[in-house]
């Protein structure tokens, strides 16, 4: 478990732009569940990968015309029952962190894995969101 001060600035980081904190299990549940549309699912950590290219690169991949309907994280190592409730709608993919999942009307139609953003840029991860939310809009 992270102190809340050395990760709120990491969760902010995502919540500034419009991403809904979920702590619970229920908070995951009703944002997958209620969602119509896509929705963008992010697990936070505080890696470097999740630093230097998975936070830039999900940021920037909203500058595009077309953006998931609703946006949501869970914090690795902090929200853990929110995390682990998460994951369990990301099987049979399994637990990673950092990690990005697009979600169509509840159900899972993209996934990138911690081994998808290490190493890569953070445009790199834009660009396959941008290409995502086109698919699956």
């Amino acid at each position: 478990m992270y102190p809340p001060e050395l990760v709120a600035p990491m969760k902010e980081d995502l919540t500034s732009v419009g991403f809904k904190d979920l702590t619970s299990p229920e908070d995951v549940d009703n944002m997958i569940k209620n969602t119509k549309g896509t929705l963008l699912m992010v697990v936070n950590s505080v890696c470097g990968c999740a630093a230097g290219n998975m936070r830039p690169g999900v940021k920037d991949s909203l500058k595009g015309n077309i953006k998931p309907d609703a946006m949501g994280t869970v914090f690795a190592g902090v929200d853990s029952a929110a995390t682990q409730q998460a994951r369990n709608y990301f099987l049979p993919y399994p637990p990673s962190s950092p990690s990005i999942a697009v979600f169509k009307d509840g159900k899972l139609v993209h996934f990138l894995e911690r081994h998808h953003i290490e190493g890569v840029t953070a445009q790199m991860i834009s660009d396959n969101l941008q290409e995502a939310y086109k698919e699956f809009a």
